[in-house]
């Protein structure tokens, strides 16, 4: 029975049946006590109790005659003390105990699924849930007549209609401490007073003091001191009594003039414009300048108002317009203000009005820390939030579960779910109910760290907890899907709310298709954009700039402009998210041009650009090689007062470091440290690429060791550069150290790495070491790519062994790589130049790669066709059947006699030039070969 009456004291305003047991209980002890001593008992089969007419606290006998009415059972009858309650209701009592406790153990809770609650603490010791009170109930005292004089408070006339509250207060301070100052305002002119004014002292003895000086000089009054009757208190009780008894209508006629009754309307018009019409602004401010003389009420609803909208300037001075009448601010009217700023995502100025606050003596309410740690959480500064957190929690003892929300909200945008999942075992420990807005939360916030299962039990909680999923529920499960790459589930909770009869919002559409052009399957982006549209639904800005994204994808670029033309006709103001894919499409392809024009367009559209858009830009120009042009963008962006980060120059230092110029590189990496810009692995890259390009390994081996002093530990790419450099210089020793030393420190060897050491044993002329590096990848499952194969063939060309080079080529071709430009030009330019045309089975293998170039349409630029040229004339003198098939690859212009003989004596060596070639395909990315520019062009 302990646990049993514990969980009742929990039910009690759950359940009214329970306290009906209470009051039936208590009443049957009181009728056993004001009763005499108990008669000798009566015989078992008469067990009813006649229940006496009067009340229990009258002086009637016992033995006074019974009701005639039909005598009630009781089965409290013969009680002496509160341990005799009858088995009957003792069972009744445990029956509706137990069913609610088995209730509370069944609880759902959110925080149980995510992680086990703490043990339970060991069960309080049950205290008597009946008083034991023996005295008889007496009759209740008449109510005392209402006291309208308040305690310690004086009145004060004869005021100088221009002294201020703070001097008012500061004269009358010097008798006792003062709990509030009430100033009455003048009617006509509200910056002056109306002559009287009261102070309210916090000790009875304070005021008694201050009548003593009734008739003091102040400011040239002499003032009217006296204790307060009253009166004015007990005036507005009569008037609220006679509201109730006149009722509503006539007392507003016979209490308020006609101007007050204006006024009184001109309120109702404002707050029923904020109500229904509020998005019109200009019907907002109309009916506001329209109330004569607006009290602290009105302007705190423009306060209020402008916050909502997030316009600080206009709340501002909505503030200080009821500063300047005298009206003094309250704790609502400071916390519209602070909401203004948090929504605007001005918080040092919202900690501004929180001082401002304190400093007035105005104590913070729960929905201000509620307002200041929700602007923290948008402002993503999470230790902020958890700051004024800490400090509700010191103030106000009962927290609730809207500033829980806000904080779960702060840590989930930072992706620490261990201390939401906390704060959400902390809230219902507390006896708060989770609503249902801190599930979407919480399934927000295991979207962003791509928590799949978590995300879907807290889906399943919600509905276990009785929650009707949402739009907004099933968003966030779609948001959930396409944000960890299936598509496919995502598609099914579409169905799901079709079936369910939810209709998808422009939010839930713009996931599907950001999702699809994340996996660039433009087909089904595009579909679910017609879904949308036959839907009845309008895009948005947001829409817009995702189907723009889409085409950029698709390369239709002339579309996108389109879609961005339409925007405009139909009202929606692009952003710079609408012109950023448009410009790194034309950058990427190289047609800075174009991409310069879409920058323009931009700036007319009244976009700013940001350092995004500007480090778009520069990325296509370096990408071009044009150095100059992406410096003089840079300045540009100085000009505009937009800050260069990080990104922006590493990228200008791998401008430079593709280029080779080292200087440079170096001279951008200075002022990135100056500007106290964080240095990354990137930066370091970029220097390394530049020593490596340039062949200044030194140099590269003091960044490196600049890297370990900053505690930057090398990745792959970073001995892939190091070891692509010491392959340039055809050091394998130095690149097998490396090698060594990857292995060492637990990075594991990429297809790069593998190709830069190849090369560097092709250069040293050590193919066998080459031969065993293959080996060795294939035995650790990394699959050589076409680069690693045109790596193998250029050493093996170098060394003399064209039937290598083409067991290499029939090798590639047999795992089903497809030969590209690079490949061909290398296989045959090694082949003409150092392969004898007397074994057959070479001179077929050149037959034959000639006629899988013509086939693949292959022409070749001018001067590799002089080049090729002379090889052949090396090798079957006047023509042949191979020469024949191999100009079929050159330019339509070769059989002019001027271009022949004018690039003859313009070619280099032979070998020299096939050198040059490789190693400008070794320059490339480390993603691939590219193709060979100046050597091959496609029809």
């Amino acid at each position: 029975m302990d646990n049993g009456g514990s969980l009742l004291s929990l039910s009690a305003p759950h359940f009214p049946y329970s306290a009906t047991i209470l009051r039936r209980q208590s009443a049957a002890a009181s009728i056993s006590f004001s009763l005499k001593p108990q008669p000798p008992p009566e015989p078992p089969e008469s067990p009813d109790l006649r229940r006496p007419e009067k009340s229990l606290g009258s002086s009637s006998s016992p033995s006074s005659s019974p009701s005639p009415k039909t005598p009630l059972k009781n089965p409290l009858k013969g009680l002496t003390n509160r341990s005799s309650v009858s088995p009957l209701v003792q069972s009744e009592v445990a029956s509706k105990v137990s069913s609610f406790g088995s209730s509370l153990a069944s609880k759902l809770r959110l925080s149980s699924k995510l992680s086990p609650p703490p043990p339970p603490p060991p069960p309080p010791v049950e205290e008597s849930r009946f008083r034991d009170d023996t005295k008889p109930q007496l009759e209740e005292p008449r109510k005392p007549q209402p006291e309208f004089r308040q305690e310690g408070k004086i009145f004060v006339g004869n005021l100088p209609t221009w002294i201020k509250k703070p001097e008012f207060e500061e004269f009358f301070r010097q008798f006792g401490p003062i709990e509030n100052v009430i100033l009455i305002k003048g009617h006509h002119e509200v910056e002056k007073n109306a002559g009287f004014g009261f102070v309210i002292y916090a000790a009875e003895k304070s005021a008694m003091k201050a009548v003593e000086f009734d008739g003091v000089e102040f400011h040239g009054r002499v003032l009217t001191v006296k204790l307060d009757d009253g009166k004015r208190l007990k005036t507005k009780a009569e008037q609220r009594v006679r509201w109730v008894q006149q009722g509503e209508e006539d007392s507003k006629m016979s209490n308020k003039s006609s101007w007050h009754q204006e006024r009184q309307g001109s309120r109702k018009t404002l707050q029923r414009i904020l109500d229904t019409n509020g998005d019109n602004w200009q019907a907002v401010v109309s009916a506001f300048e329209k109330i004569n003389k607006p009290s602290r009420t009105e302007f705190g609803l423009m306060v209020k108002y402008y916050g909502r909208r997030g316009d600080v300037h206009r709340a501002r001075e909505a503030f200080e317009r009821m500063r300047a009448r005298g009206i003094t601010p309250t704790s609502r009217i400071y916390t519209s203000l602070i909401h203004a700023y948090a929504v605007g995502r001005d918080m040092d100025e919202a900690l501004s009005c929180v001082r401002k606050m304190k400093e007035e003596g105005i104590e913070m309410s729960l929905v201000t820390y509620s307002v200041i740690v929700g602007g923290f959480s948008k402002a993503g500064n999470a230790e902020a939030a958890d700051h004024w957190f800490d400090e509700a929690k010191r103030k106000h003892k009962d927290l609730n579960a809207s500033i829980y929300g806000k904080i779960i909200y702060a840590h989930c945008q930072t992706c620490n779910m261990e201390r939401a999942e906390a704060l959400v075992r902390e809230m219902e420990e507390e006896g708060i109910d989770a609503p249902i807005a801190i599930y979407h939360t919480m399934m927000d916030g295991y979207t962003m760290v791509a928590d799949e299962k978590k995300g879907l039990i807290v889906f399943k909680r919600l509905k276990e907890c009785g929650f009707t999923p949402t739009v907004v529920t099933y968003g966030c499960l779609i948001n959930l899907y396409t944000k960890v790459g299936k598509i496919s589930k995502a598609l099914e909770v579409s169905r799901m709310m079709k079936e369910e009869g939810i209709k998808h919002n422009l939010k839930t559409y713009s996931m599907m298709i950001n999702g699809f052009v994340k996996l660039k399957d433009w087909a089904n982006a595009f579909a679910v954009f017609e879904d949308m549209v036959n839907d009845g639904l309008k895009p948005d800005v947001i829409l817009y700039n995702n189907i723009i994204a889409a085409f950029c994808g698709m390369g239709n670029m002339d579309r996108a402009i389109q879609t961005v033309k339409e925007m405009q006709k139909l009202r929606h103001r692009p952003t710079t998210r609408t012109f950023m894919p448009i410009i790194h499409g034309y950058a990427k392809s190289g047609d800075m041009r174009k991409s310069l024009e879409i920058f323009d367009m931009m700036r007319r559209c009244g976009c700013v650009p940001t350092v995004h858009t500007f480090n778009a830009l520069i990325n296509g120009l370096v990408e071009k090689r044009q150095m100059e042009k992406a410096v003089e963008i840079l300045d540009e962006m100085t000009l505009a007062g937009v800050s260069a980060n990080e990104h922006t120059y590493t990228k200008i230092m791998q401008g430079y470091a593709s280029v080779g110029d080292t200087g440079k590189a170096f001279e951008y990496f200075t002022r990135l440290q100056n500007e106290g810009l964080e240095v990354d692995i990137f930066t370091y890259e970029a220097l390394l690429k530049a020593c490596c390009k340039s062949g200044r390994m030194q140099s590269a081996l003091a960044v490196t060791k600049e890297m370990s002093t900053r505690n930057i530990p090398r990745n792959s790419f970073v001995y892939n550069i190091l070891i692509d450099g010491w392959a340039r210089r055809g050091d394998v020793w130095e690149a097998a150290d490396l090698m060594q030393q990857m292995k060492k420190e637990g990075v594991k060897p990429d297809i790069h790495t593998y190709t830069s050491f190849i090369s560097a044993c092709s250069k040293a002329g050590d193919m066998n070491r080459a031969t065993q590096t293959i080996q060795e990848m294939e035995a650790l499952g990394v699959r050589p790519n076409i680069k690693t194969y045109t790596t193998l063939i250029k050493g093996w060309a170098r060394a003399s062994l064209p039937e290598k080079a083409l067991n290499c080529y029939e090798e590639m071709k047999a795992m089903g790589l497809k030969p590209d430009k690079a490949v061909y030009h290398c296989l045959m330019t090694s082949l003409l130049s150092r392969a004898s045309m007397a074994e057959a089975y070479i001179y077929s293998g050149v037959m034959s790669i000639c006629k899988e170039m013509v086939e693949a349409g292959l022409i070749v630029d001018m001067g590799t066709a002089v080049h090729w040229s002379r090889c052949l004339c090396k090798i079957e003198g006047s023509g042949g059947e191979l020469t024949e098939t191999l100009q079929k690859t050159f330019p339509p212009d070769w059989s002019s006699h001027h271009h022949r003989h004018s690039f003859l004596d313009q070619v280099s060596d032979v070998d020299s030039e096939d050198d040059d070639v490789v190693e400008d395909n070794e320059d490339d990315d480390d993603d691939g070969i590219n193709s060979v520019s100046g050597f091959l062009s496609y029809k």
